[in-house]
Formats: structure tokens, C-alpha cells, sequence
């Protein structure tokens, strides 16, 4: 299989920080199917995915297609994907067996982003059915959660520095800001940073149900935690160091826990 993350600053294995293809990459890797990655740099994404005639699976404010990863593509069924909880459920189904078990296993994810935002690519929530449904919804609910957030992480993107100035423009287009103003320092950083602090503590609550930890349901991890997982290393990537530690201690340290725990199914090839 071939698995389109996106390309960040060199060198691209450890800048790599994009949520959405991290929570594909944690599913491969969990379910121990070969694939080999292709990394396709942030002007690129829409022309790649084009090319594979696959609709936008969100949309921005004014109705234009937000074109992104991750894709999948794999030979041995011709199946070419390019949502994540799509392409989470298609491994599931196509290779049930394959890796460390069940994606999806039945748990309570009652976690719930009880805000209303005005974002400029509003997240949709996957069709699924059964008791996959509970994760499509956890997967909006901590979606939302993180990009609330997501001015936090302005000033330390990691952008190539070859094509900075000229993804720094797209962006801008696309939200109608300038780059420049997306930044957050001082005292509006510092209220913001508390707002995560105690917006992540609904997570938290979650994992606390289960003392022996460091997953949801135990010592065993499911997609639930690969969706938490995935904007972890977001935040790994684009907060400040002393910041992104400050994350891995909040809340007794449970996100410290998990992020360490899942590098098992972090490997990239």
C-alpha cells in the first residue's frame, strides 16, 4: 500500500506533524500492514489528490474544497481512500485479523467539545454505522477541541523553509488574514493556553477511568487513543518546547503517558 502523508521541513520524518494522516499512520502501523510512505509537500496536496479523483472530504467556509491528506491507495483491492476513519475502517475490515487486533473495539467515548466555532474548514462527522459511530463522533468532538487551539501553533509550523513565504501566502488567502496576525503572544497566549489546559481535561477524565492506563481501555490501544494520539504529535511539532512539555504534565501527566506509549505504532518508514 502506498500512504500520502504530508512534507514539512527537512527532515521530513521528524518534522511530520499533520493530525490527520499521524491517526493513519498509528492504524498501519497497529494493524502491521506493509505499506510504503509517500511524502507530497503542502503545494502539491491538491494536485495529488486530484489525481486520484477523490472529493474533498471537508470544505471551507465559502463551500471551496479543502483539499488534504492522508490517502491510501492499495493494489490489492484497487481501493483508493482519503479520509482517516475511512481508511481506519477499511483496514479493520480488508485485514481483521492482521497487527495487534481490533481498531474498534466497543468502549464508551463520551468526551464532548461543547463549543461552537467559526472554523474556516469545518470538520465533518464520518457516515459509519455500529458502534463505530461512538468514534466517528470522539474523533469530531477532539477535532474540534485541538483546533480551537490551533492559533497556538502559528509561530512554530514547521514549514519548509524553501516554499515558507509561499505556503504562508496560501493560507492567508485561504482564511482571509494575513499570516502575520495569526500569531499569539502575551497575556492572550497565556489565556488561551489555560483554555487548553482545561478543555484537554475532559480527555482526561476519560483515560482516568482506567487506572492501569496508559489507553483508554488499559494497556491495550484502539483508534480512540490513535485520534488523540495524532493531534499530540501536532502539538509536539508546533508548541514551543517548554510549552509541549508543560502539555505532557498536565492532568498528572496523562498525555506525557500516552504519547510515549504509542511510539510503538510510531515507527516511519
Amino acid at each position: 500500500m502506498t500512504f500520502y502523508d504530508i512534507a514539512l521541513a527537512p527532515p521530513i520524518q521528524k518534522s511530520a506533524c499533520s493530525p490527520n494522516p499521524w491517526k493513519t499512520r498509528y492504524a498501519l502501523n497497529f494493524k502491521n500492514t506493509p505499506y510504503k510512505t509517500t511524502w507530497v509537500p503542502l503545494a502539491d496536496i491538491s494536485s495529488v489528490r486530484g489525481a486520484f479523483n477523490i472529493p474533498a472530504s471537508r470544505k471551507f467556509a465559502d463551500g471551496s474544497p479543502y483539499h488534504t491528506l492522508p490517502v491510501l491507495s492499495d493494489p490489492a483491492t484497487g481501493r483508493i481512500l482519503g479520509d482517516s476513519l475511512e481508511i481506519a475502517t477499511y483496514l479493520q475490515k480488508q485485514y481483521p485479523s492482521s497487527g495487534a487486533g481490533d481498531l474498534f473495539p466497543p468502549q464508551e467515548l463520551g468526551f464532548v467539545f461543547g463549543r461552537d466555532l467559526e472554523l474556516h474548514a469545518p470538520i465533518a462527522e464520518a457516515a459509519v454505522e455500529g458502534h463505530i459511530a461512538a468514534y466517528a463522533k470522539f474523533n469530531t468532538n477532539v477535532d474540534a477541541a485541538f483546533s480551537a487551539h490551533a492559533q497556538l501553533g502559528v509561530q512554530e509550523f514547521p514549514f519548509d523553509p524553501a516554499t515558507a513565504e509561499e505556503n504562508k501566502a496560501e493560507f492567508s488567502r485561504r482564511i482571509g488574514v494575513p499570516w502575520e496576525m495569526l500569531g499569539i503572544s502575551g497575556e492572550e497566549r497565556g489565556k488561551l493556553l489555560r483554555s487548553f489546559e482545561e478543555t484537554l481535561g475532559g480527555l482526561a477524565s476519560l483515560y482516568n477511568r482506567n487506572a492501569s492506563g496508559p489507553f483508554l481501555i488499559g494497556d491495550r490501544a484502539s483508534y480512540a487513543d490513535f485520534i488523540v494520539g495524532g493531534w499530540l504529535h501536532w502539538a509536539r511539532g508546533t508548541l514551543p518546547g517548554e510549552e509541549w512539555k508543560a502539555l505532557k504534565g498536565w492532568h498528572n501527566g496523562i498525555f506525557g503517558r500516552l504519547h510515549e506509549a504509542l511510539e510503538v505504532f510510531a515507527q516511519i518508514d
